[in-house]
């Protein structure tokens, strides 16, 4: 008797997840969404976006100290160049495992973004040292932009980062910027979170949930 043929494995759901490495917000759900690749079926894909870029036109709105990092020469420019810069060099795999090693330096370790912190990163994420020299350079910002505009596009000017796309109902995305916790949930509560995120992308007409923040950044558990 022959064998039968093997099922088709279930692709997995794709989820899209736009990020600045300097921030810590993003940084919180970005291990949110990765413990649920633990207990759900998904594979996250990764994309940079700019706060630089997203508030370049507002800087004057701004507190000076935040303004003056995103003006042009700013420290929230260099380390976006740095991932876009690997991203084209080395292609798509390496963004997700470049942006774990700049948010480990960054927010759990507290070395600031600076250029020591972005080298030692590089190597953690065992990526060419030369990365680095792409802290001030312009050389990949048509492409940086053109991410954050992929982004964007997909959920409107009124959020920040990160912004993460989901499936919604008949085979739509959804994207929304969020959500936004702290710390990041674990476990089942991971899942929780993710079977919430999709149930209110499955509403058409669902736009958003908001509550005052009450704590800071909490990386203890990371």
């Amino acid at each position: 008797m022959p064998t039968p043929p093997s099922a088709t494995p279930t692709p997995r759901t794709q989820v899209d997840f736009w990020f600045d490495p300097v921030c810590p917000w993003a940084w919180m759900t970005s291990r949110w969404v990765l413990e649920v690749e633990k207990v759900r079926d998904i594979e996250v894909r990764w994309h940079v976006m700019s706060l630089a870029v997203l508030n370049e036109h507002r800087l004057d709105e701004l507190p000076e100290e935040y303004a003056e990092n995103m003006r042009p020469g700013g420290s929230t420019w260099a380390p976006v160049r740095v991932v876009i810069a690997a991203q084209q060099r080395y292609g798509d795999e390496v963004v997700g495992r470049l942006y774990t090693a700049l948010g480990t330096r960054f927010h759990n370790e507290g070395l600031g973004v600076n250029r020591e912190s972005i080298a030692a990163a590089l190597a953690d994420a065992d990526l060419p040292a030369d990365l680095v020299d792409q802290w001030d350079q312009d050389t990949y910002d048509t492409e940086l932009r053109a991410s954050h505009k992929e982004g964007i596009d997909k959920v409107g000017q009124e959020v920040g980062t990160p912004v993460i796309s989901v499936p919604g109902p008949d085979g739509t995305e959804v994207a929304f910027f969020g959500p936004v916790v702290t710390p990041a949930p674990r476990g089942e509560e991971a899942a929780r979170l993710w079977d919430g995120t999709l149930a209110v992308a499955s509403v058409p007409g669902f736009y958003e949930l908001k509550r005052t923040r009450t704590k800071g950044p909490d990386f203890s558990n990371l």
